[in-house]
């Protein structure tokens, strides 16, 4: 920022020349008295200054780069427009952005001062705003402890002396209207503290920014984007989705596929091969790793900077529009990972943003994540809640999606996480539990289930919190589901060891039921299970080639045959053999090669039954819709259990998790009848050695296992099956 000093002014206008007065309308615009107007203007950029209406030259202040003129109030109609030639002696026409009023409303600066403001986005930010026929961008922000805040853009040579806002008092709020520009305008905020110091703010509000390095903010039109997709929206307003089958694929956009050059693909080419894609496997929903906009790469966008934009590295806001009305129009469902938790210390964004720690606690005992680098909402603000409330809303309401998974809920919950002892500040009754986190994701949960019924809000909670996923009016934090990474931790523990050796650690797969319903839960197996040394989802499993698939086949048989919803990460499908690196695609040639194209085939079969089967979806949260036929078999590590619908209709589940085929293997039934085998996951097509039952399994009248009826069974090698009567 350039300055003037012009010792001989008054000194309010000496301020202005400093680009530090609080309150520009003060001394700029038109001041009017006694029957005549004061029209100030301070403009360094300019040579000569004509009022248009009368075609009056404003004399300069001698010595100063302020113009003024008097004139009789009969003669000046509100707001006037100004020609002027700059320095270098090109031509200009704009009014004064001082002519004009206060814009924003006093209720929606009382409403968000309340934190209650469910939509503050549509006036915090920059918007396309008309003010007495004339057309500019109306901008605004929360700033209460800065000294001055200007605008600054492409619009006025990033000058922060041009467009000081106003103050609007003890808000914090600031606002102007600058007339005369327009769609595409680059734009920053230049904020002067209460100590002096000058720092430049991306929009926290912005809905476009720069690609990355570059991080100013894109002023863009408020959407006309035609959406197509009311059917979808119509019948998610209808549908219980705790009863419908979820089969989620996540996805990282930047690696998920790129073009033969390297370089991103745009969100409408995405939104067609990942419909092709998900068409081809199945899958009911996809959940993007963050694509809220993020300096860094590397953060795959859990370090957000931007919580009310779509990332420009692959496209527009109505680029993204159009990825989710494709795939909506194609029957799928979309969620997005979105980061409450914490946010980066990135100069240009919201840390210390006033110069104060406005978005975070200033004691780094409650205000900073020492594992990460990051820093800490204080959800105890009003405005901060607002804030991120609106954010949540946004994602939701202008982009149609269908929930939000909410990243690293524990951190949240609790006030010592990763912390050592003496690193952090006890709540008001001395615990560790953080009650400000605990109401504001009560509030958050409530309110967007309201707001738009339907939509899921997903929680990624791995502590023993309870009722994460009951109704706020039961006590419980008022998610829709939580991943679990109990059973997760758990499933990969077991399934990483040598078969001669998992029955000594078959509790591991049984252990998950006594509290598989006390929760909604999403069986995840996510990105962070592929990356940082942990291998690949095929690399984790044991044995040879052969059996590295069989197990691998086996364990996402076991998974959709679980109760719960399901998550896999891309790559997954088709079994890539490495970890997964954000900086490259994922090896698509491997899904033609015969073992992995096993599992892509299985994985669509998978996807095919758990849709069209009830009892493999229905009943996912309450204990009737589970019941064990066999836990007990850890000499030979098999387990077989039953998924059951309303109505009672059974699905027999039957795994043999050891590469021992197991003939005449005998298991009780519930119902007389011939029981027909519906999947094998050892079958040929999967890359399996093909051993099965045939068609039709009869029952027999021979006691087992606490039944009267009983059927013999040949269990293939580290293979399961399912079964059902006919």
């Amino acid at each position: 920022m350039k300055q003037s000093s012009h010792p001989f002014l008054p000194e309010p206008l000496q301020r202005i020349a400093e680009a530090r007065h609080h309150d520009p309308f003060e001394v700029l615009g038109c001041h009017a008295g006694r029957g005549k107007c004061l029209i100030r203007l301070f403009m360094p950029h300019a040579e000569r200054v004509t009022l248009s209406a009368n075609r009056k030259q404003i004399p300069r202040v001698e010595g100063s780069d302020f113009f003024e003129i008097e004139l009789p109030e009969s003669e000046l109609t509100l707001p006037y427009s100004l020609e002027w030639q700059d320095k270098l002696g090109n031509s200009h026409q704009t009014h004064d952005a001082y002519s004009f009023g206060t814009q924003l409303p006093e209720f929606d600066i009382h409403l968000f001062s309340e934190g209650k403001h469910r939509h503050a986005y549509r006036f915090f930010g920059a918007h396309l705003h008309r003010v007495d026929e004339v057309e500019g961008i109306l901008f605004a922000l929360w700033a209460p402890n800065a000294e001055r805040i200007s605008v600054v853009g492409d619009f006025n040579q990033w000058d922060g002396r041009i467009h000081p806002m106003r103050s609007r008092g003890g808000s914090g709020v600031w606002e102007l209207f600058i007339p005369d520009i327009g769609i595409g305008s680059c734009y920053k905020f230049e904020i002067r503290s209460n100590n002096g110091d000058i720092s430049l703010r991306s929009d926290p509000y912005g809905n476009f920014f720069q690609l990355r390095p570059e991080n100013a903010s894109i002023v863009v039109q408020d959407s006309e984007f035609e959406w197509d997709d009311h059917d979808w929206m119509s019948r998610r307003k209808e549908t219980d989705w705790q009863q419908e089958p979820m089969s989620v694929y996540e996805v990282h956009l930047g690696s998920w596929q790129r073009d033969e050059a390297g370089n991103f693909l745009n969100y409408r080419e995405l939104a067609h091969q990942l419909c092709d894609h998900m068409k081809n496997t199945g899958f009911t929903h996809i959940e993007l790793l963050p694509v809220t906009e993020h300096p860094l790469d590397g953060s795959w966008g859990y370090q957000t900077t931007g919580y009310f934009a779509p990332t420009s590295r692959f496209g527009t806001p109505d680029d993204f529009r159009y990825f989710v009305d494709h795939l909506h129009q194609n029957d799928i469902g979309i969620l997005l990972d979105w980061v409450p938790a914490h946010f980066p210390r990135d100069r240009h964004a919201l840390a210390r943003f006033d110069g104060t720690a406005l978005y975070e606690h200033d004691d780094p005992r409650r205000g900073e994540h020492r594992d990460w680098g990051t820093l800490i909402f204080n959800f105890g603000r009003n405005e901060v809640r607002n804030f991120l409330i609106s954010s949540a809303i946004y994602w939701l309401e202008e982009f149609h999606l269908d929930g939000l998974r909410v990243d690293a809920v524990a951190s949240m919950l609790y006030l010592d996480y990763s912390r050592e002892p003496g690193d952090w500040l006890p709540n008001q009754y001395g615990g560790r539990e953080n009650l400000e986190a605990v109401d504001f994701l009560r509030e958050l949960n409530s309110v967007t289930h309201d707001l738009h019924p339907g939509t899921m809000m997903i929680a990624e909670e791995s502590t023993a919190w309870p009722q994460v996923s009951r109704p706020t009016w039961l006590g419980g934090l008022g998610f829709s589901m939580k991943w679990n990474m109990g059973w997760m931790h758990d499933t990969l523990s077991y399934m990483s060891q040598d078969p001669v050796y998992r029955h000594y650690h078959h509790d591991l797969l049984t252990f998950g039921l006594l509290y598989a319903f006390t929760e909604n839960f999403v069986l995840p197996f996510s990105h962070d299970e592929v990356v940082h040394g942990k291998g690949s989802m095929i690399d984790k499993m044991p044995g040879d080639g052969w059996q590295k698939f069989a197990n691998l086949r086996l364990l996402y048989t076991y998974m959709f045959s679980y109760p719960g919803k399901k998550l896999l990460f891309m790559g997954n499908e088709f079994a890539q053999g490495r970890e997964w690196n954000d900086g490259e695609a994922l090896d698509w040639y491997l899904k033609d090669q015969p073992y992995h194209s096993g599992i892509v085939t299985l994985l669509s079969d998978l996807n095919k039954l758990y849709k069209q089967l009830k009892p493999l979806h229905q009943v996912d949260f309450e204990f009737n819709g589970f019941e064990w036929i066999d836990c007990h078999d850890s000499s030979q590590s098999i387990l077989s259990y039953l998924r059951k619908d309303r109505e009672g209709r059974e699905i027999l589940v039957i795994l043999n998790f050891t590469p021992v085929p197991r003939e005449n293997y005998r298991i009780g039934v519930n119902h007389p009848g011939n029981y027909r085998e519906i999947f094998n996951s050892d079958s040929e097509y999967y890359g399996g050695s093909n051993m099965g039952n045939g068609t039709v399994i009869p029952s027999e009248e021979i006691s087992w296992m606490g039944r009267n009826q009983s059927v013999s069974l040949t269990l293939p090698p580290l293979g399961a099956i399912l079964l059902e009567r006919e």
